[in-house]
Order: structure tokens, then sequence, then C-alpha cells
């Protein structure tokens, strides 16, 4: 029998936040999105595995009844172990590891977000499924455009990902990226240093000269330091990482160029603010950076009615 949960959901959830964040790609194959159910696939140590999620109760009945009705559907049985992490997976890409209610708190009456944050109530972070993932994302999403990132991002899936049983592809895990070699990228137009990243990443995953979970005896910060030492990895990619990844409530987006197009029309600019200006003004916000970031984001869209 496949496990299913019931998630609350606060009474303020943005649902058609979380679906458009996942219905990025319009011919997306490892996501499928309706108004009221989103189905990802992604790998569990090898085993492919569908999270499939129906949202019609998202929306608020009556105070505190709005809930997300999940089904984790494996293709082989899951230890307890990877069904916890197929949980977690469920948390994070329904965007319910970030309490945005601090932040909230933190940033109402600020001259300079203050009115961001009074006209987004309820806005959240929504992650990928997995720390992997995210990281993966980021460094394919480095210095191009978002269409064409997205459309990498599906050859990827199709290249080191695998299919579950539905038919709906999985996101790959570090052992089927390492398995690639940079010609197979560079014919699909991934750039020879976007490849050589990539595999770099995935190979120490899997070797496990690079750990990504959080234990008593690594914090983010060490993990930080690790990836930075790898080559082609710098600090945007980094921080995105950890924003889409495990939820790090303050990430420092300085080097964002949409963060920076949103500050500009706040500060009354003719142009974007530097790198360093742009650190210096979200280092205000912290420790609620992450946040700070995801509502400028959003000042540049306007928000579809859920």
């Amino acid at each position: 029998m496949s496990p299913r949960l019931t998630l609350a959901l606060p009474d303020d959830y943005r649902l058609q936040d979380v679906l458009a964040f996942h219905r990025r790609d319009t011919e997306s194959v490892a996501e499928q999105v309706d108004e009221a159910r989103l189905r990802k696939g992604i790998l569990i140590d090898g085993v492919p595995v569908l999270l499939d999620v129906d949202l019609a109760r998202a929306r608020r009945q009556a105070p505190g009844t709005a809930r997300a009705d999940c089904a984790v559907l494996a293709d082989a049985a899951l230890t307890a172990p990877q069904r916890q992490r197929a949980h977690e997976a469920l948390l994070n890409i329904l965007g319910l590891r970030i309490d945005p209610q601090p932040f909230i708190d933190f940033a109402r009456d600020d001259a300079l977000l203050g009115a961001l944050v009074r006209a987004q109530p309820g806005l959240r972070v929504v992650q990928s499924a997995s720390v992997f993932e995210a990281l993966t994302w980021a460094v394919i999403g480095q210095q191009i455009n978002l269409s064409f990132a997205i459309a990498l991002r599906r050859t990827f899936i199709q290249q080191a990902g695998r299919q579950h049983s539905s038919g709906l592809w999985c996101y790959p895990e570090a052992a089927d990226v390492a398995a690639l070699n940079a010609e197979q990228l560079t014919s699909r137009k991934f750039s020879r240093a976007k490849a050589e990243t990539l595999l770099l990443l995935a190979r120490r995953v899997a070797e496990g000269a690079l750990q990504l979970e959080l234990s008593a005896g690594q914090d983010i910060e060490q993990v930080s330091a690790a990836l930075l030492a790898l080559k082609g990895i710098g600090p945007w990619t980094v921080n995105y990482g950890l924003l889409r990844g495990y939820g790090y409530a303050d990430c420092s987006l300085h080097g964002d160029v949409a963060v920076r197009a949103a500050l500009q029309p706040l500060l009354g600019e003719d142009s974007k603010p530097d790198m360093a200006r742009t650190e210096q003004i979200l280092a205000r916000y912290a420790p609620h950076r992450t946040m700070a970031a995801a509502h400028l984001w959003a000042s540049l869209h306007p928000r579809a009615d859920d």
C-alpha cells in the first residue's frame, strides 16, 4: 500500500504561487500541474517515486481546514527513512519549510520593503524536492536566461533521470548524473564549463566526498564552504542552492539580477544597484534575507489570485 498523508496548510496559503513555480516548464517531463493537482517524479536511493498531491482542498473553506492530500507512489517498497525523505520532499515542493511570519513581523513597517510585505501576505518560498536537485538547477541556470535554463533542465532529466511506472520522469540523483560524461551534456547544448561543474558536483556527492546532509557534525556554513571549493560554483549558486534546497532562512541573493532589478524602483534610481551595494542593503534584513529576496522577486510579477 502506498503511504498517504495529509498536510495542513496555513489559512493564507498562496496556492497559485506554488503551482506557478512547478509549471515553469510548459513541456515538463518531471512535473504535471493543474489547478487541483501536483505530481512530481523523484528518485529515492534509485527507486522511482511519484509524489501525487491533491490540492482540491488547499483553498480555505473555513479557518484551519486547508490541506493537501498526498500519496507517495513508489515502484518498490520504501524503508522508513526513505518514506521520511518522501515526506521531506513534499514539505519542500509545497513551500512549507520557512515560516514567513518572523519576516513579516520584522519588516512590516520597514521603509524600503514594508509596502511589499504588506501587499504580499502569506508569501512563501517553494523549494526543489531535494538539495541535489536545487544545486544542479542552480548550476544549470548560471548566467543564462530562464527559458534556455528550463530547456536544459528538461534535457538533463531525460539524460540522467529514470521514468516512474506512470511514465513521468524522475529527477536524477547524484549517482545517475555521475555516470554521464561531458560530451553527453555538451552535445545537448550545455557549455563545457557547465557540464564539468555538474559532473564534478555529482561525482563528489556520489563518492561521499561531499556530504549534503546537515547533522550535528555539519552545519550550513560547512556545506557552503565545501560547495564554494568546487570549481564553477560561486556565492550566487551556493545561496540559491541553500534557499531552494535547505529552505535556509538567511540567504543573501545580492548577486541575483532580478533582486537588483526589483530594488531599483524602490530606491527611486535610474539603474540597478551593484552587487556590493545590494549586499549591504540585504544585510539589513538578516537573519531573514531569504524572505527579503522572495518579496523582491514577487514584486516583479503581479499576483495571480487563488
